[in-house]
């Protein structure tokens, strides 16, 4: 498939943005990007190039934007590194430029002999000075001030973030001295007889003691988290959240929190009735979360209205201090959404602006429905905390593994509050590939590369912090997002898109930086289209790359275990394929067929599909991991000892295959056709299964054990 190419020009300004002009697909041809897509992606960048002369305008921009600015607005450089920091100031002009360390003290910062010609800018002259950073700067997030005998080229940038960070992210002790084997769930899918209605922090601690304690696991992978909506319909995907900051109060227990032994005895009756009725929720083949939250949220107002005392109102009042802005303007935005309503592009005009005068009426107004939100938040973080404890001291050596989604809702609360940090008239999503040929429109915007380093990447860097606290180790679903993003224009399909590269060192050094505080282990879902180049970066900063059996040959034939990746996490399946048994069946031929996500006949599709599992089937087989003509269970238990066999540190079991599941929770490329993230943990009859049931299963010994490489009970 090619296009016309477009214009050198417009070709050398979206270069100079990081836009793709051309890209090789999965197929191996080469894609030439439209003029269109061009030019609606530079316009989601804030960069006018409607014609050929507004371009040109561009490219002069671009060119000495540098020029115009006192200092860059983000430095990031590793661990003993000596980058130079460009200084701009008029000409004549002395300046000096310090690093004030994030302990308070100061470092002076010397000059390099370089001399670079001053430039007519705006009718200024201007000069370049050049400063060399120490190498022996300790890690952290540090500040740039420049200061001068004269006024500066603009005052408004004469501080700079700067952030070292670690050379390579150090493995916790499980990995550096060996492999550590877990499982991975959905937790809205892991409902206890005590739920309400979706799998909750309560049941997430039990499943992992019982992991830990049954079957000697490390840890438990879990879905993301993130916060969906604070009013129904509540958005199921746990990968379209309204921010990726704060977590969601659907997984709060109710009956965990300190507060309820207040309530007097009507209020306690009533929140003893909800929880009845929620329990009822439990048995459905269908995760209800539209039924569940009001029912959660009623009770968990109750609690609120009781209040808290003592040592744990000076803990709210320190959480709310540490979280800051950040944490006020997302209660902000719930409340106004209870309020107002969804979505919030519906609201009149001067409540768009989180930093405006309505909104700060409003908060002011409202400040009890404000502080409900910021409460629930805190509850979150005391919950996560003690579920992280329960794992490791059930003996899970890095305990809960949480997830990061690639983006937000389109008009969620970091669409709201995050302004013009995200791109606004395009999403995300990925081209076609070979098990979604159509591609994907994931409808999330993205973060703009130039924005993030105006913000000294304080967003990104909030929201990492909160996925690592209290966790062993934070997974980053489709982690090339950090090197590239595939962006659409809005009314495209996702074919019409193109790539945008993002600083790369920049965004992966925090990561490494923030785990490495955390002592958290940090895996990249490097699957589809990805550069060598990336992966060796990958391998470089110390994280671990993702493997799934089934994407796994090389050439025609499954690749070696001996051939898989050692810094990695290798499972059979994942959440974007049927469980193991629901593959082998060609549930996943199946549901695209009837949905009309094929581009080949489908008998094609399934002679292909059942010709790789053949093929997998024989390798087994030679390896004397399976007998011929073996059952599922038994191919299953096969492929998980083929898992054993590679280098991979870390190996995960998913729960489904436990349990022996047979339905996928996700059809990717699609949203109401198939019921994406509410189908409920159940067994091979498609019956829904308790968290109780799942602890009884039968086949969670064998599977544990052919991930050890034990030998089969006789």
């Amino acid at each position: 498939m090619t296009s016309v190419a477009p214009p050198p020009r417009l070709v050398e300004l979206a270069h100079a943005y990081g836009v793709a002009t051309e890209y090789w697909d999965w197929v191996g041809q080469h894609v030439t990007v439209s003029a269109e897509a061009i030019r609606a992606v530079l316009t989601a960048l804030g960069v006018e190039a409607g014609d050929d002369d507004a371009v040109e305008a561009a490219l002069v921009d671009v060119e000495v934007a540098p020029w115009r600015r006192t200092l860059p607005a983000t430095v990031v450089a590793r661990e003993g590194w000596t980058p130079w920091v460009h200084v701009h100031v008029p000409a004549g002009a002395s300046v000096t430029l310090e690093v004030v360390l994030e302990d308070g003290s100061t470092r002076s910062v010397p000059q390099v002999e370089r001399w670079v010609e001053p430039r007519d800018i705006d009718g200024r002259s201007v000069r370049e000075a050049t400063f060399e950073l120490p190498g022996d700067l300790p890690l952290g997030w540090h500040r740039l001030v420049a200061s001068g005998d004269r006024a500066p080229v603009d005052p408004t940038t004469t501080e700079a973030t700067l952030i070292i960070t670690p050379q390579r992210l150090a493995l916790p002790p499980a990995l550096a001295e060996g492999r550590a084997v877990g499982l991975q769930t959905q937790l809205y899918q892991v409902r206890s007889e005590e739920s309400w209605g979706i799998g909750d922090l309560r049941d997430l601690a039990d499943l992992a003691t019982w992991a830990a304690a049954a079957h000697d696991a490390d840890f438990v992978l879990i879905n993301p988290l993130h916060a969906a909506e604070p009013v129904t319909p509540v958005e199921p995907s746990p990968y379209l959240p309204t921010t990726r900051r704060f977590v969601s109060p659907l997984y709060l227990r109710v009956e965990d929190i300190p507060e309820l032994a207040r309530l007097e005895h009507a209020a306690h009756r009533r929140v003893l009735g909800l929880a009845a009725t929620a329990r009822r929720l439990n048995s459905a083949d269908r995760i209800d979360r539209n039924a569940a939250w009001p029912l959660k949220q009623e009770a968990l107002r109750l609690v609120f209205d009781a209040g808290v005392t003592g040592q744990r109102e000076t803990s709210f009042a320190q959480f709310c201090a540490r979280e800051g802005d950040g944490l006020t303007t997302f209660a902000t935005w719930c409340a106004l959404a209870e309020a107002k309503g969804l979505p919030w592009t519906d609201w009149p005009a001067e409540l768009h602006d989180p930093a405006g005068a309505a909104v700060t009426a409003f908060r002011d107004a409202h400040a009890d429905e404000v502080d409900f939100h910021r409460w629930l938040q805190w509850l979150l973080e005391q919950q996560l905390a003690a579920t992280q404890h329960e794992a490791k001291a059930a003996g899970m050596s890095l305990g809960v593994v949480q997830d990061l989604a690639v983006g937000v809702h389109p008009v969620g609360a970091d669409a709201w509050g995050l302004g013009d940090a995200l791109a606004r008239g395009v999403t995300v999503g990925a081209p076609p590939d070979q098990f979604n040929q159509l591609g994907q429109d994931w409808s999330q915007p993205p973060w703009r590369p130039d924005r993030l380093a105006e913000l000294g990447y304080a967003p990104f860097r909030d929201m990492v912090r909160t996925v690592l606290r209290d966790s062993g180790g934070i997974r980053v679903d489709h982690v090339i997002g950090l090197f590239r993003l595939w962006w659409i224009p809005s009314g495209g399909t996702p074919a019409g898109g193109t790539y945008v590269h993002y600083d790369h060192e920049a965004l992966i050094g925090i990561l490494v930086l923030e785990a490495q505080r955390a002592g958290a282990v940090v895996i990249g879902e490097d699957l589809g289209v990805v550069a060598p180049e990336n992966r060796d970066y990958m391998l470089e900063r110390g994280l671990l790359g993702t493997s799934i059996l089934w994407f796994e040959w090389e050439g025609d034939r499954p690749k070696p275990p001996e051939h898989y990746r050692d810094l990695c996490l290798s499972t059979v399946t994942t959440h974007d394929l049927p469980p193991s048994a629901g593959y082998l069946s060609l549930a996943h031929v199946d549901i695209r067929e009837s949905l009309g996500l094929l581009t080949r006949p489908v008998e094609e599709e399934r002679a292909q599909e059942l010709a790789s599992i053949a093929k997998l089937k024989d390798a087994c087989v030679e390896r004397g991991l399976l007998a011929p003509g073996a059952d599922t269970e038994e191919v299953i238990e096969a492929l998980h000892r083929w898992m054993a066999q590679t280098p991979s540190r870390m190996l995960a079991v998913s729960l489904a295959d436990v349990v022996g599941d047979l339905r996928a929770v996700n059809q990717p490329g699609t949203n109401d056709e198939y019921p994406n993230w509410r189908v409920p943990l159940a067994g091979p009859d498609g019956q829904p299964l308790s968290l109780e049931e799942v602890k009884g299963a039968e086949q969670a010994g064998p599977l544990f054990a052919a991930l050890r490489g034990e030998p089969r009970d006789t």
